[in-house]
């Protein structure tokens, strides 16, 4: 059984051919184009899509379905997308435009983050956990839940925004409108923006070097450097970072007690580096603490491909 999962981002798009035990048989990518219409993107998706069907070797004939990954609000049932800030869709019928540009007769949509979460749920690190969260830390902090092994998307479709929970009112505005997002806290983002904001204060710290003297190259992996060094401006960036993501997780686990959190992103390969004192906070502050039973916080298995992969899952 051969799947196509499909990856819609807003600058590239990725496709892959995906067997029934999650393997990849063989992916590519292109540019996204969308300054030229969502019909265009439609048709961008559609020609990779055929491209990776035909270097696999395969047919049209031989895909089961194909599934699509995408941000924005989609309502699954109706393979329709709702609406997407960095994509113009506005009740756009993604699955039929797909369907008919392919020739692909069954063609599932769906929140990239959420199929990111079945991916992960269905053949990565929370396989066998029928309950299960993965939040992705990049630009945002995006987020997936899994009950009883679905994806929960609430009755609007636009659930598991989990980057805007509230962490601390009066921090810094969110693109949403509201202040103090978890994501403007705890995402990839926030942490260059705190590496910057105490540099600014501490020239005398290692991040200036690691970074060439260079405020604009700072990435994320300059403030866990200077840690490992025994920086001090690099730990209390750090340590900061990691409150407010352990907070996040904190408030996950007291709501829905999921048996597992993924993590994933590039921040998520700092690994246990990262995930250690995480765990540490949120074992003293959970209220289930006195639980003999508590939720796992992992590593996500599937990295950049786990949206291809989820897509590519979606049928089953």
């Amino acid at each position: 059984m051969y799947y196509l999962g499909i990856d819609l981002g807003g600058t590239f798009i990725k496709a892959g051919i995906v067997d029934e035990n999650g393997k990849i048989i063989h992916k590519d990518s292109l540019s996204t184009e969308v300054s030229q219409g969502v019909d265009h993107v439609s048709e961008r998706m559609a020609e990779i899509a055929l491209r990776v069907i035909g270097n696999s070797g395969l047919s049209v004939a031989d895909i089961e379905y194909a599934g699509v990954a995408s941000p924005g609000s989609a309502d699954c049932g109706n393979g329709i997308m709702i609406y997407c800030s960095s994509i113009p869709f506005l009740n756009y019928p993604l699955a039929r435009k797909i369907a008919d540009l392919t020739g692909i007769k069954k063609v599932y949509i769906e929140n990239d983050a959420n199929a990111a979460a079945k991916g992960e749920s269905a053949v990565g690190r929370a396989k066998g956990y029928g309950n299960s969260i993965m939040i992705t830390i990049g630009t945002g902090i995006g987020g997936g839940i899994i009950i009883d092994g679905k994806i929960y998307t609430g009755f609007n479709f636009a659930a598991a925004e989990v980057g805007h929970m509230v962490i601390d009112p009066s921090g810094p505005e969110c693109q949403c409108g509201r202040k103090g997002c978890w994501e403007t806290l705890s995402s990839a983002t926030a942490l260059i923006r705190m590496a910057r904001e105490e540099m600014a204060q501490h020239p005398d710290s290692i991040m200036w070097k690691l970074c060439g003297n260079n405020l604009s190259a700072v990435d994320a992996r300059v403030p866990f450097d200077a840690k490992r060094a025994g920086d001090a401006s690099g730990i209390r960036v750090v340590e900061k970072f990691t409150y407010y993501l352990a907070c996040g997780l904190t408030n996950l686990i007291d709501l829905l007690q999921p048996e597992i959190i993924t993590v994933g992103g590039g921040v998520s390969n700092e690994g246990d580096y990262l995930l250690e004192p995480v765990r540490k906070i949120v074992e003293k502050e959970q209220y289930s603490r006195h639980c003999e039973n508590k939720t796992l916080i992992v590593k996500a298995f599937l990295g950049n491909d786990a949206g291809m992969i989820g897509a590519a899952m979606l049928g089953k």
